[in-house]
């Protein structure tokens, strides 16, 4: 068909005999891509959240599925395992207590707030009742510690750490060396070492801490020399 300026072109309708239209296979394959590539296409596609979480699904799927075939008695072998490791979790999780990491040095024995024997005593009395045998450790050491500061065998310095506390007070009741040090021991274990205290601790350090008011110390020659020759110092109340 003729154009105003002289020249012709095609018709876009070609004629029926004519052979089809062929584009190469890369041009066509990047123009799909293209055409898919447009927002319309993907409205209705799940979020990046649950296509991860769909993955992480098939994946356990698998898993269980392959550790089932592999496990004596199928699907309910593997979940009779998987019950007994939980069972032996918790009852590890029950007797050792939460796990702690293992301190570089002993923290101090006491906190900010001052208090007497006799108020650490009731506490632990308290925690006994209940069964917290934890808390009830350490209130009765810090209640022995602080008796023996009342009773001017310690001075009452703050920072002491429980070990600290029985070799000073070892000093001063010899008899009693070999307990302090066992009582320590018991405090760090159960306020820094991750351990769980048990009734019979708490009754060893309780038994102690009464021991020790019915003990007089025993005069170091320091000591004898520096008091008057009638006065006994640190004499037992």
């Amino acid at each position: 068909m003729p154009r105003a300026d002289g020249t012709s072109v095609l018709s876009s309708v070609r004629s029926a005999d004519e052979p089809p239209l062929t584009i190469p296979r890369d041009p066509a394959r990047e123009a799909a891509r293209r055409e898919l590539s447009k927002r319309m296409y993907h409205e209705n596609d799940p979020s990046l959240f649950q296509r991860a979480l769909d993955a992480f699904w098939d994946w356990l799927d698998k898993l269980f599925n392959a550790a089932s075939t592999a496990t004596p008695g199928g699907t309910l072998g593997l979940v009779v395992i998987i019950l007994a490791v939980v069972a032996v979790l918790t009852a590890l999780w029950w007797r050792l207590g939460t796990p702690r990491r293992q301190p570089t040095s002993s923290a101090t024995l006491f906190d900010d707030r001052p208090r007497s024997a006799a108020d650490h005593r009731a506490a632990a009395e308290a925690h006994a009742a209940q069964d917290h045998w934890n808390q009830a450790v350490q209130e009765r050491m810090r209640a022995l510690v602080r008796a023996l500061e009342e009773r001017a065998l310690l001075d009452a310095r703050p920072g002491r750490t429980a070990d600290e506390a029985a070799a000073e007070a070892g000093r001063a009741l010899p008899a009693h060396t070999d307990r302090l040090r066992a009582a320590a021991r018991d405090f760090d274990d159960v306020t820094y070492g991750g351990r769980s205290a048990t009734e019979q601790s708490y009754h060893r350090i309780a038994e102690l801490d009464r021991d020790l008011e019915r003990t007089k110390p025993q005069l170091t020659a320091s000591s004898a020399h520096s008091t008057a020759p009638h006065t006994r110092q640190g004499a037992a109340e």
